[in-house]
């Protein structure tokens, strides 16, 4: 069984354990966001900004590893023309269970980011991949395939993986790992993902994720940086994550 799967396979069980981000928004949730009252994540506890998304009424808006019923049914409600692509069958789920109890219309497509996505070049206007690069070994093709897949002067919403979290012990306040994490060159790095049913994770560099988004030809435009939300660094306010509003330029 190749990670891929093993990761999908962990998520799900995750999902039916309760994990926070396959919880899928509530009706009430839903009826705010028609009203205007909204807001989403990209890392565990900074809203995004509005201004990232300028408005996507009738905009065609991918949802990249963003399956779980808690963004999607938002852009739905603002408008948007919504398509989802995830590889976790229990957060497809709740995507079709949240669109069929409030009546909207979304493409569900069950892939892989990791290999080429299944879409045509410039087919959306905006993407949105909340963290999860985290459970891939090589970040910079999905860069290359959403610069592919985005219209010119189409938005890249993505939230990102520090390192930071790879290199501490469980209680945080102990480093106990070198970078990069790479399970599948490191026995004992995957022998510790096991033991605590993590599925297969990765650190990135801000090389590679940062990096790798320009030399895809992004134009960098935002940025700002997140903790985990609870624990020894978050505590300490010890940012492990950030998110990056990305454009591919308009055409000359």
């Amino acid at each position: 069984m190749n990670y891929q799967n093993i990761n999908s396979e962990t998520i799900d069980r995750w999902i039916d354990e309760g994990w926070e981000w396959g919880i899928p928004i509530s009706h009430e949730t839903y009826l705010k966001a028609l009203g205007g009252d909204w807001d989403v994540l990209l890392t565990p506890t900074k809203p995004v900004p509005h201004g990232w998304f300028g408005d996507i009424r009738g905009k065609k808006v991918l949802g990249l590893a963003s399956g779980g019923g808690q963004q999607m049914p938002i852009f739905a409600a603002l408008g948007a023309d919504c398509t989802v692509l995830d590889y976790s069958d229990r957060q497809l789920e709740s995507e079709r269970l949240v669109s069929k109890r409030e009546g909207y219309k979304i493409r569900i497509v069950k892939a892989d980011m990791s290999k080429p996505l299944p879409f045509s070049d410039g087919e959306f206007d905006l993407i949105f991949h909340p963290v999860s690069n985290c459970y891939i070994e090589e970040v910079e093709p999905v860069f290359r395939e959403c610069y592919r897949v985005l219209k010119p002067g189409g938005r890249l919403l993505s939230g990102l993986d520090n390192g930071v979290n790879f290199i501490v012990s469980e209680d945080e306040k102990r480093i106990v790992n070198t970078l990069p994490f790479d399970p599948l060159k490191n026995p004992e790095q995957m022998k510790s993902l096991q033991a605590d049913d993590s599925g297969v994770q990765f650190s990135h560099t801000l090389d590679e994720q940062i990096g790798g988004q320009l030399r895809a030809g992004f134009v960098l435009k935002d940025i700002y940086e997140d903790t985990n939300g609870e624990g020894y660094l978050h505590e300490h306010n010890i940012p492990s994550f950030l998110a990056t509003l990305s454009v591919k330029p308009e055409e000359i």
